[in-house]
């Protein structure tokens, strides 16, 4: 599916009065499928995957989040996880969905977290490239100065020339992504004004510290099968996040794809989909489809 195809594609529904883009597919025999994107982009994140896991799943439901991609992006809006999370209850709801597996990547990783704290029906979660642990994330520099007083005039400031070179930075050395590809997430981005909201979006980081009893409690007493998908060449959240999953939670679930940064399922989408769906029999920690 292409890019324009993508977006006529989409589904919409309502939360909290506002639009939200949603994409919807599926004719396996598998339970239904959450895909969780990250910051700053959206579900077109799971384009080159999304294929086999409609073919392996009977629902695959992929959102653009409030604020992000072609989801409705108020300026006036209390953004949080625990906001995006309920977003996501809500959704499942308006599909008929009542369990599901979830696959999350960067900021999704932390509404799966939150998911899992609050007792949503989850059948398994797979985390790809996240701050799974505040202490372990190492922001960018424009996530620091968007973080600070300094947020809302760096964003107004934004365009397609620095976001190319900032989000390039984050990918592995042979799998950065082409010019094509770097314009398609910056319509993404830039549709409905959407650089005016990140100073507000990325509240994640405080939330992260404000909240890591709950999130991380909730990796550590998870009782669904987790496993971790990590690009080991991520300077934000690579091998150094898995190292420390190791230490904190008993008997880790993880596979680490040398050489990719912090986007696998665009850099590497077959390793991403052998990791989730052909190696998942191997491991009784994870379930077998």
């Amino acid at each position: 599916m292409t890019f324009d195809e993508w977006r006529a594609a989409g589904r919409r529904f309502s939360y909290r009065r506002h639009t939200i883009f949603f994409q919807r597919g599926g004719t396996g025999s598998a339970p239904p499928l959450l895909l969780v994107h990250g910051f700053p982009t959206a579900s077109w994140d799971w384009h080159l995957v999304w294929d086999e896991l409609c073919a392996r799943h009977s629902i695959v439901i992929a959102p653009d989040m409030t604020g992000f991609g072609w989801s409705d992006k108020p300026k006036r809006y209390a953004y949080s996880i625990h906001d995006q999370a309920a977003m996501h209850e809500a959704l499942l709801r308006d599909q008929g969905i009542d369990a599901c597996h979830v696959l999350a990547h960067d900021y999704g990783d932390t509404v799966g977290q939150e998911l899992l704290a609050r007792g949503t029906k989850l059948l398994s979660v797979t985390f790809l490239n996240g701050g799974l642990f505040p202490e372990t994330h190492r922001p960018r520099p424009i996530q620091r100065v968007l973080a600070s007083p300094l947020g809302f005039v760096v964003a107004r400031l934004m365009n397609e020339k620095s976001f190319r070179k900032s989000f390039s930075a984050i990918f592995g050395p042979d799998t950065k992504p082409t010019s094509a590809e770097l314009h398609e997430m910056w319509q993404l981005i830039a549709h409905d004004d959407g650089p005016a909201v990140f100073p507000k979006l990325i509240g994640y980081m405080e939330e992260r510290r404000r909240f890591r009893e709950r999130w991380v409690g909730a990796l550590v007493e998870a009782r669904v099968p987790i496993r971790v998908i990590d690009g080991a060449a991520d300077p934000v959240s690579g091998a150094h996040m898995v190292a420390r999953y190791k230490e904190l939670v008993p008997n880790v679930d993880a596979v680490l794809l040398p050489n990719i940064g912090h986007y696998p399922q665009l850099e590497a989408p077959r390793a991403v989909l052998d990791a989730f769906i052909f190696n998942a029999a191997e491991s009784s920690n994870f379930p077998r489809f």
